[in-house]
Protein backbone atom coordinates (compact mmCIF):
# COMPACT_ATOMS: atom_id res chain seq x y z
CA UNK A 1 0.00 0.00 0.00
CA UNK A 2 1.28 3.25 -0.45
CA UNK A 3 1.75 6.05 1.64
CA UNK A 4 -0.34 9.19 1.81
CA UNK A 5 1.25 11.26 -1.26
CA UNK A 6 3.53 8.88 -2.13
CA UNK A 7 2.37 9.63 -5.83
CA UNK A 8 3.52 13.31 -5.32
CA UNK A 9 6.91 12.29 -4.42
CA UNK A 10 9.92 13.16 -6.08
CA UNK A 11 10.95 9.68 -5.80
CA UNK A 12 7.67 8.35 -7.30
CA UNK A 13 8.79 10.49 -9.95
CA UNK A 14 11.95 9.38 -10.69
CA UNK A 15 11.07 6.27 -10.64
CA UNK A 16 8.19 6.51 -13.58
CA UNK A 17 10.78 9.24 -15.47
CA UNK A 18 13.68 6.50 -15.07
CA UNK A 19 11.49 4.00 -16.09
CA UNK A 20 10.16 5.40 -19.23
CA UNK A 21 13.83 6.71 -20.25
CA UNK A 22 14.72 3.19 -20.19
CA UNK A 23 12.01 1.31 -21.89
CA UNK A 24 12.78 4.66 -24.89
CA UNK A 25 16.82 3.79 -24.94
CA UNK A 26 16.33 -0.25 -25.05
CA UNK A 27 14.28 0.45 -28.01
CA UNK A 28 16.46 3.09 -29.82
CA UNK A 29 19.99 0.91 -28.67
CA UNK A 30 17.96 -1.92 -30.24
CA UNK A 31 17.01 -0.70 -33.48
CA UNK A 32 20.86 1.10 -33.61
CA UNK A 33 22.46 -2.36 -32.75
CA UNK A 34 20.64 -4.47 -34.82
CA UNK A 35 19.70 -2.68 -38.20
CA UNK A 36 22.81 -4.03 -39.84
CA UNK A 37 21.64 -6.97 -39.19
CA UNK A 38 18.35 -6.66 -40.70
CA UNK A 39 18.90 -4.56 -43.73
CA UNK A 40 20.00 -7.73 -45.48
CA UNK A 41 16.73 -9.01 -44.84
CA UNK A 42 15.19 -5.90 -46.78
CA UNK A 43 17.67 -6.52 -49.52
CA UNK A 44 20.60 -5.15 -48.79
CA UNK A 45 23.65 -7.30 -48.75
CA UNK A 46 26.56 -5.04 -50.20
CA UNK A 47 28.90 -4.28 -47.55
CA UNK A 48 29.90 -1.03 -48.51
CA UNK A 49 26.02 -0.18 -48.84
CA UNK A 50 25.08 -1.52 -45.02
CA UNK A 51 27.90 0.69 -44.22
CA UNK A 52 26.60 3.56 -45.76
CA UNK A 53 23.01 3.40 -44.94
CA UNK A 54 23.63 2.60 -41.16
CA UNK A 55 25.54 6.10 -40.77
CA UNK A 56 22.69 7.85 -42.96
CA UNK A 57 20.23 6.07 -40.96
CA UNK A 58 21.33 7.35 -37.89
CA UNK A 59 22.06 10.93 -38.92
CA UNK A 60 18.63 11.50 -40.60
CA UNK A 61 16.81 10.43 -38.15
CA UNK A 62 18.60 12.56 -35.59
CA UNK A 63 18.37 15.34 -37.60
CA UNK A 64 15.04 15.90 -38.76
CA UNK A 65 13.77 16.08 -35.39
CA UNK A 66 16.33 19.14 -34.49
CA UNK A 67 14.60 22.16 -35.96
CA UNK A 68 11.18 21.27 -33.98
CA UNK A 69 13.04 21.71 -30.33
CA UNK A 70 12.40 25.23 -29.66
CA UNK A 71 8.53 24.38 -30.65
CA UNK A 72 8.08 21.93 -28.24
CA UNK A 73 9.33 23.44 -24.88
CA UNK A 74 7.38 26.99 -26.48
CA UNK A 75 4.31 24.52 -26.24
CA UNK A 76 5.00 22.72 -22.62
CA UNK A 77 5.12 26.45 -21.65
CA UNK A 78 2.28 27.96 -23.25
CA UNK A 79 0.24 25.13 -22.26
CA UNK A 80 1.59 21.75 -20.16
CA UNK A 81 4.40 19.58 -20.19
CA UNK A 82 2.52 16.05 -19.84
CA UNK A 83 0.84 16.50 -23.07
CA UNK A 84 4.24 16.86 -24.52
CA UNK A 85 6.43 14.18 -22.64
CA UNK A 86 3.47 11.89 -23.43
CA UNK A 87 3.60 12.47 -27.24
CA UNK A 88 7.25 11.56 -27.42
CA UNK A 89 6.22 7.96 -26.59
CA UNK A 90 3.45 7.70 -29.07
CA UNK A 91 5.57 9.19 -31.94
CA UNK A 92 7.91 5.83 -31.03
CA UNK A 93 4.88 3.17 -31.07
CA UNK A 94 4.35 4.72 -33.87
CA UNK A 95 7.35 4.14 -35.15
CA UNK A 96 7.91 1.36 -34.22
CA UNK A 97 4.97 -0.18 -35.78
CA UNK A 98 5.82 1.04 -39.23
CA UNK A 99 9.38 -0.38 -38.95
CA UNK A 100 7.62 -3.75 -37.38
CA UNK A 101 5.03 -4.30 -41.24
CA UNK A 102 8.15 -2.70 -43.25
CA UNK A 103 8.98 -4.73 -46.30
CA UNK A 104 11.36 -2.48 -47.75
CA UNK A 105 14.42 -0.47 -46.71
CA UNK A 106 12.63 3.01 -47.66
CA UNK A 107 9.75 2.23 -45.08
CA UNK A 108 12.44 0.82 -42.47
CA UNK A 109 13.96 3.99 -43.06
CA UNK A 110 11.01 6.57 -42.53
CA UNK A 111 10.07 4.68 -39.94
CA UNK A 112 13.60 5.55 -38.29
CA UNK A 113 13.17 8.73 -39.48
CA UNK A 114 10.17 8.91 -37.80
CA UNK A 115 11.63 8.83 -34.09
CA UNK A 116 13.14 12.07 -34.48
CA UNK A 117 9.56 14.03 -33.67
CA UNK A 118 10.29 12.38 -30.25
CA UNK A 119 12.71 14.07 -29.47
CA UNK A 120 12.16 16.88 -26.69
CA UNK A 121 10.66 15.29 -23.13
CA UNK A 122 14.03 14.48 -21.76
CA UNK A 123 14.43 17.72 -20.97
CA UNK A 124 10.90 18.53 -19.79
CA UNK A 125 11.07 15.37 -17.27
CA UNK A 126 14.43 16.59 -16.05
CA UNK A 127 12.94 19.86 -15.81
CA UNK A 128 9.62 18.97 -13.73
CA UNK A 129 12.19 16.67 -12.03
CA UNK A 130 14.26 19.36 -10.76
CA UNK A 131 11.08 21.46 -8.88
CA UNK A 132 10.73 18.42 -6.66
CA UNK A 133 14.22 17.20 -5.86
CA UNK A 134 15.32 18.34 -2.41
CA UNK A 135 18.67 20.95 -2.87
CA UNK A 136 21.02 18.19 -2.15
CA UNK A 137 19.84 15.98 -4.27
CA UNK A 138 20.03 17.27 -7.89
CA UNK A 139 22.93 15.32 -8.61
CA UNK A 140 22.36 11.95 -7.44
CA UNK A 141 18.84 12.47 -9.03
CA UNK A 142 19.83 13.22 -12.46
CA UNK A 143 22.57 11.12 -12.23
CA UNK A 144 20.11 7.82 -11.92
CA UNK A 145 17.70 9.40 -14.24
CA UNK A 146 20.11 9.67 -16.89
CA UNK A 147 21.87 6.76 -16.34
CA UNK A 148 18.75 5.05 -17.93
CA UNK A 149 20.21 5.88 -20.98
CA UNK A 150 22.94 4.51 -21.17
CA UNK A 151 21.60 1.23 -19.32
CA UNK A 152 18.89 1.05 -21.67
CA UNK A 153 22.02 0.99 -24.04
CA UNK A 154 23.11 -1.57 -22.70
CA UNK A 155 20.13 -3.84 -21.72
CA UNK A 156 18.34 -3.35 -25.18
CA UNK A 157 21.00 -5.18 -27.17
CA UNK A 158 22.25 -7.28 -24.08
CA UNK A 159 18.24 -8.90 -24.07
CA UNK A 160 17.75 -8.59 -27.48
CA UNK A 161 20.43 -10.47 -29.06
CA UNK A 162 19.46 -13.47 -28.29
CA UNK A 163 15.60 -13.00 -29.51
CA UNK A 164 16.98 -11.45 -33.41
CA UNK A 165 19.21 -14.81 -33.80
CA UNK A 166 16.21 -16.85 -32.64
CA UNK A 167 13.10 -15.40 -33.69
CA UNK A 168 14.16 -12.52 -35.79
CA UNK A 169 14.06 -8.67 -35.40
CA UNK A 170 10.02 -8.07 -36.16
CA UNK A 171 9.77 -10.46 -33.29
CA UNK A 172 12.28 -7.82 -31.34
CA UNK A 173 9.97 -4.81 -32.47
CA UNK A 174 6.64 -6.25 -31.36
CA UNK A 175 7.64 -6.61 -28.17
CA UNK A 176 8.98 -2.78 -27.76
CA UNK A 177 5.65 -2.26 -29.07
CA UNK A 178 4.51 -4.17 -25.67
CA UNK A 179 6.42 -1.83 -23.71
CA UNK A 180 6.29 1.30 -24.93
CA UNK A 181 2.19 1.17 -24.97
CA UNK A 182 2.54 0.03 -20.88
CA UNK A 183 4.83 3.34 -20.64
CA UNK A 184 2.24 5.40 -22.28
CA UNK A 185 -0.35 4.30 -19.81
CA UNK A 186 2.04 4.92 -16.62
CA UNK A 187 2.76 8.20 -17.72
CA UNK A 188 -0.98 9.01 -18.32
CA UNK A 189 -2.09 7.68 -15.60
CA UNK A 190 0.91 7.74 -12.89
CA UNK A 191 2.45 11.00 -13.26
CA UNK A 192 0.13 13.76 -12.30
CA UNK A 193 1.44 17.37 -13.80
CA UNK A 194 1.81 20.34 -11.03
CA UNK A 195 2.84 22.56 -13.63
CA UNK A 196 0.60 25.48 -15.23
CA UNK A 197 1.48 27.54 -17.55
CA UNK A 198 2.99 31.16 -16.64
CA UNK A 199 2.80 33.20 -19.73
CA UNK A 200 0.25 33.05 -22.51
CA UNK A 201 1.63 34.00 -26.33
CA UNK A 202 1.97 32.94 -29.68
CA UNK A 203 3.71 29.49 -30.06
CA UNK A 204 6.20 30.61 -33.10
CA UNK A 205 6.94 33.82 -31.01
CA UNK A 206 7.79 31.70 -27.71
CA UNK A 207 9.74 29.14 -29.95
CA UNK A 208 12.16 31.61 -31.48
CA UNK A 209 12.24 33.39 -27.70
CA UNK A 210 14.25 30.03 -26.47
CA UNK A 211 16.95 30.01 -29.27
CA UNK A 212 17.06 33.77 -27.73
CA UNK A 213 17.14 32.51 -24.19
CA UNK A 214 20.32 30.41 -24.79
CA UNK A 215 21.76 33.21 -27.05
CA UNK A 216 21.95 35.83 -24.30
CA UNK A 217 23.58 33.09 -21.74
CA UNK A 218 27.25 33.16 -22.03
CA UNK A 219 27.58 30.45 -20.37
CA UNK A 220 24.97 28.50 -22.36
CA UNK A 221 26.16 29.29 -25.42
CA UNK A 222 29.65 27.86 -24.96
CA UNK A 223 28.60 25.15 -22.79
CA UNK A 224 25.70 23.57 -25.73
CA UNK A 225 28.96 24.02 -28.07
CA UNK A 226 30.73 22.10 -25.66
CA UNK A 227 28.64 19.17 -24.93
CA UNK A 228 28.41 18.57 -28.47
CA UNK A 229 31.51 17.93 -29.17
CA UNK A 230 31.90 16.32 -26.01
CA UNK A 231 29.88 13.63 -27.09
CA UNK A 232 30.24 13.64 -30.56
CA UNK A 233 32.83 10.92 -31.07
CA UNK A 234 30.95 8.86 -28.41
CA UNK A 235 27.88 8.33 -30.95
CA UNK A 236 30.46 8.19 -33.46
CA UNK A 237 32.29 5.31 -31.89
CA UNK A 238 28.75 3.67 -31.07
CA UNK A 239 27.11 3.96 -34.47
CA UNK A 240 29.78 1.55 -35.59
CA UNK A 241 30.45 -1.05 -32.53
CA UNK A 242 27.67 -3.53 -34.04
CA UNK A 243 29.89 -3.60 -36.90
CA UNK A 244 33.31 -3.70 -34.95
CA UNK A 245 32.17 -6.67 -33.26
CA UNK A 246 31.04 -8.17 -36.62
CA UNK A 247 34.55 -8.02 -38.25
CA UNK A 248 36.39 -9.28 -35.09
CA UNK A 249 33.57 -12.48 -34.56
CA UNK A 250 32.67 -15.15 -37.04
CA UNK A 251 30.56 -17.03 -35.13
CA UNK A 252 27.03 -17.97 -35.84
CA UNK A 253 25.47 -16.03 -33.09
CA UNK A 254 26.16 -12.60 -34.50
CA UNK A 255 23.54 -10.74 -32.44
CA UNK A 256 23.77 -12.46 -29.02
CA UNK A 257 28.05 -11.46 -29.24
CA UNK A 258 27.15 -7.65 -30.35
CA UNK A 259 24.24 -7.95 -27.52
CA UNK A 260 26.95 -9.14 -24.83
CA UNK A 261 29.84 -6.89 -25.93
CA UNK A 262 27.11 -3.74 -25.84
CA UNK A 263 25.58 -4.97 -22.74
CA UNK A 264 29.15 -5.56 -20.52
CA UNK A 265 29.33 -1.65 -20.42
CA UNK A 266 25.94 -1.20 -19.01
CA UNK A 267 27.44 -2.98 -15.95
CA UNK A 268 30.45 -0.18 -15.11
CA UNK A 269 27.60 2.11 -15.98
CA UNK A 270 25.14 1.21 -13.37
CA UNK A 271 28.13 1.39 -10.97
CA UNK A 272 29.45 5.04 -12.30
CA UNK A 273 26.70 6.81 -12.82
CA UNK A 274 25.20 7.10 -9.32
CA UNK A 275 28.81 7.29 -8.22
CA UNK A 276 29.64 10.23 -10.23
CA UNK A 277 26.57 11.68 -9.10
CA UNK A 278 27.02 11.54 -5.12
CA UNK A 279 30.58 13.33 -5.44
CA UNK A 280 28.73 15.68 -7.79
CA UNK A 281 26.23 16.62 -5.19
CA UNK A 282 29.60 16.65 -2.71
CA UNK A 283 32.57 17.91 -4.61
CA UNK A 284 30.81 19.81 -7.18
CA UNK A 285 28.95 19.07 -10.56
CA UNK A 286 31.80 21.21 -12.88
CA UNK A 287 34.96 19.51 -11.09
CA UNK A 288 33.77 15.56 -10.99
CA UNK A 289 32.39 16.23 -14.79
CA UNK A 290 35.81 18.34 -16.29
CA UNK A 291 37.62 15.24 -14.02
CA UNK A 292 35.30 12.21 -15.68
CA UNK A 293 35.95 14.23 -19.30
CA UNK A 294 39.44 13.49 -18.83
CA UNK A 295 39.80 10.03 -18.08
CA UNK A 296 37.27 9.69 -21.37
CA UNK A 297 40.13 11.63 -23.47
CA UNK A 298 42.92 8.88 -21.96
CA UNK A 299 40.78 5.86 -22.71
CA UNK A 300 39.50 6.72 -25.99
CA UNK A 301 42.82 5.68 -28.05
CA UNK A 302 43.03 1.84 -25.84
CA UNK A 303 40.37 0.31 -28.06
CA UNK A 304 43.31 0.55 -31.03
CA UNK A 305 45.47 -1.98 -28.62
CA UNK A 306 42.87 -4.40 -29.19
CA UNK A 307 42.30 -7.07 -31.84
CA UNK A 308 40.81 -9.55 -30.67
CA UNK A 309 36.75 -9.44 -29.48
CA UNK A 310 37.49 -10.46 -25.32
CA UNK A 311 40.05 -7.79 -25.39
CA UNK A 312 38.11 -5.38 -27.45
CA UNK A 313 35.01 -5.76 -25.33
CA UNK A 314 36.80 -5.48 -21.95
CA UNK A 315 38.40 -2.13 -23.36
CA UNK A 316 34.61 -0.65 -24.64
CA UNK A 317 33.27 -1.57 -21.41
CA UNK A 318 35.33 0.31 -19.50
CA UNK A 319 35.30 3.51 -21.87
CA UNK A 320 31.51 2.79 -22.30
CA UNK A 321 30.89 2.77 -18.48
CA UNK A 322 32.98 6.43 -18.05
CA UNK A 323 31.46 8.15 -21.05
CA UNK A 324 28.01 7.14 -20.24
CA UNK A 325 28.75 8.70 -16.60
CA UNK A 326 29.75 11.52 -17.38
CA UNK A 327 27.19 11.87 -19.82
CA UNK A 328 24.55 11.49 -17.21
CA UNK A 329 26.04 14.11 -14.66
CA UNK A 330 26.30 16.68 -17.80
CA UNK A 331 22.31 17.18 -17.14
CA UNK A 332 23.56 18.48 -13.54
CA UNK A 333 25.52 21.19 -14.83
CA UNK A 334 22.90 22.36 -17.78
CA UNK A 335 20.10 22.45 -15.56
CA UNK A 336 22.14 24.98 -13.37
CA UNK A 337 23.43 27.03 -15.95
CA UNK A 338 19.66 28.18 -16.93
CA UNK A 339 17.40 30.54 -14.97
CA UNK A 340 14.71 28.72 -13.72
CA UNK A 341 11.91 30.79 -14.98
CA UNK A 342 12.68 29.38 -18.40
CA UNK A 343 14.40 25.83 -17.59
CA UNK A 344 12.01 23.77 -19.44
CA UNK A 345 12.66 25.70 -22.81
CA UNK A 346 16.46 25.63 -21.82
CA UNK A 347 16.10 21.88 -20.72
CA UNK A 348 14.07 20.69 -24.03
CA UNK A 349 17.40 21.12 -26.31
CA UNK A 350 19.30 18.98 -23.41
CA UNK A 351 19.58 16.25 -25.82
CA UNK A 352 20.62 18.36 -28.74
CA UNK A 353 24.25 18.04 -28.38
CA UNK A 354 24.05 13.68 -28.44
CA UNK A 355 21.54 14.66 -31.25
CA UNK A 356 23.43 16.25 -33.72
CA UNK A 357 26.80 14.21 -32.47
CA UNK A 358 24.48 11.07 -33.87
CA UNK A 359 23.94 13.15 -37.12
CA UNK A 360 27.23 14.44 -37.10
CA UNK A 361 29.21 11.66 -36.09
CA UNK A 362 27.23 8.88 -38.23
CA UNK A 363 28.20 11.45 -41.30
CA UNK A 364 31.95 11.01 -40.61
CA UNK A 365 31.34 7.64 -39.95
CA UNK A 366 30.27 7.11 -43.65
CA UNK A 367 33.57 8.25 -44.70
CA UNK A 368 36.26 7.52 -42.22
CA UNK A 369 35.35 3.88 -41.91
CA UNK A 370 35.72 3.10 -45.67
CA UNK A 371 39.33 2.42 -44.66
CA UNK A 372 38.98 0.85 -41.56
CA UNK A 373 36.33 0.76 -39.07
CA UNK A 374 39.17 1.24 -36.09
CA UNK A 375 39.55 5.15 -37.26
CA UNK A 376 36.72 5.73 -35.18
CA UNK A 377 38.21 5.49 -32.20
CA UNK A 378 41.52 8.16 -32.60
CA UNK A 379 38.42 10.41 -34.54
CA UNK A 380 36.46 9.98 -30.65
CA UNK A 381 39.48 11.14 -29.06
CA UNK A 382 39.73 14.16 -31.41
CA UNK A 383 36.74 15.10 -30.94
CA UNK A 384 36.61 14.73 -26.85
CA UNK A 385 40.28 16.40 -26.72
CA UNK A 386 37.89 19.75 -28.56
CA UNK A 387 35.00 19.30 -26.28
CA UNK A 388 37.12 19.23 -23.24
CA UNK A 389 38.89 22.35 -24.11
CA UNK A 390 35.47 24.10 -24.75
CA UNK A 391 34.06 22.89 -21.43
CA UNK A 392 36.62 24.24 -19.89
CA UNK A 393 35.99 27.47 -21.29
CA UNK A 394 32.33 27.46 -20.52
CA UNK A 395 33.24 27.05 -17.03
CA UNK A 396 34.52 30.03 -17.18
CA UNK A 397 32.17 32.31 -17.78
CA UNK A 398 30.14 33.50 -15.01
CA UNK A 399 26.20 33.03 -15.03
CA UNK A 400 26.06 36.21 -13.18
CA UNK A 401 27.01 38.36 -16.02
CA UNK A 402 24.62 37.11 -18.74
CA UNK A 403 22.18 39.34 -20.50
CA UNK A 404 18.63 40.02 -20.55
Amino acid sequence: MQPPGFRSSWQWLLGIFTLASLAETIFYSQMLAFTPLYLPELGISDETQILVLVGAITAISNGIGIPFLPFWGALADRYSRKPIIVRSFVVILIAASLAYIARSVWVFVLARSLTGFALGNSGLMMTTLSERLPENRHGLGFSIMNSAAPVGAFLGPLTGGWIVDAYGFRTLLFINLVAVSMVVTLLIRGYRDTYRAQEGGQILPMAIESLRIIGRSRRLLALFPALFMLFAGWMLAFTYIPLVVGQLYSGEDPGTIIGLVIGASGFTTMILGPILGALADRMGAWRVLLTGSMVALILWPMPLLTSSLLPFAIVWSVLNGVVSAVFALSFTVLSASADARVRGRVMSFAYMPVNIGFMIGAAVGTRITQTSLFNIFPAAALFTALGLIALVIAYRQDVSTDEG
